[in-house]
């Protein structure tokens, strides 16, 4: 078997509080291969965005490890992680995170400028196209319909084609037809570039589409097994 694109060994995250050391997350490891899809599940509060930001690097564990596609994240300092980020790593956000003063083409087309593709344009309206807005290219993300917003967000994700998807609660915000239409796009995307998805949800339906469930209770991982 190839080396992991994620490897999480043994990442603990403890915050302060009024009665001395919270404890979010407890020793959580686990391995993800290439291509591979995982929900990570559990209450409010158990600890699933938080060791998603600590896959990300966006957020740093007390103790632990995390291997993003061969990289020791928490060896470097944050330049050099926003650098991996850039490389490997795609976002959808339950709150789309769209910039407000660009359109969407040109939300979908940043990621590919600050990588310095000239195609940028073409990429990006060939990727609207796909997700069924090349009609909303010039279109603000305020006129847009919250489906519609996500489905630009998951646009400017896949665009770069990354090698991991990062999704927390993608849609959480929209109503249940609107959210099922959404979700079916990411999974038939993710199949289509074979990206590794992790995603965070509340959703038992859409969890059990992926490959493994990662339930997260009290900050320690209590099951790790293909949905039934």
């Amino acid at each position: 078997m190839s080396d992991p694109i994620i490897a999480v060994d043994r990442i603990t995250k403890c915050v302060p509080d009024a009665g001395g050391a919270l404890t979010i997350l407890h020793e959580i490891s686990f391995n993800l291969q290439r291509k591979q899809s995982v929900a990570i599940v559990g209450a409010s509060g158990s600890g699933k965005s938080t060791l998603l930001s600590i896959i990300a690097g966006l957020d740093t564990p007390t103790s632990g490890a995390v291997r993003l596609a061969g990289t020791d994240l928490f060896s470097l300092d944050e330049d050099a992680r926003a650098a991996v980020r850039a490389a490997h790593v795609g976002f959808v956000f339950q709150s789309f995170q769209l910039l407000g003063n660009l359109t969407a083409l040109e939300n979908v087309m940043l990621p590919l400028e600050l990588q310095g593709r000239s195609d940028a344009r073409v990429l990006a309206t060939e990727m609207l196209e796909r997700v069924g807005l090349v009609d909303r290219l010039r279109h603000y993300p305020k006129v847009l319909s919250g489906g519609e917003q996500q489905r630009v967000a998951l646009a400017r994700a896949f665009v770069v084609q990354p090698d991991v998807l990062l999704a927390d609660e993608p849609t959480g915000s929209l109503d249940f037809a609107t959210g099922e239409r959404v979700m079916a796009l990411m999974f038939e995307l993710n199949r289509e570039t074979g990206t590794t998805l992790v995603l965070v949800t509340h959703d038992r339906e859409v969890a059990a589409r992926c490959d493994r469930q990662l339930r997260i209770e009290a900050g320690r991982v209590e099951l790790d097994a293909a949905p039934a």
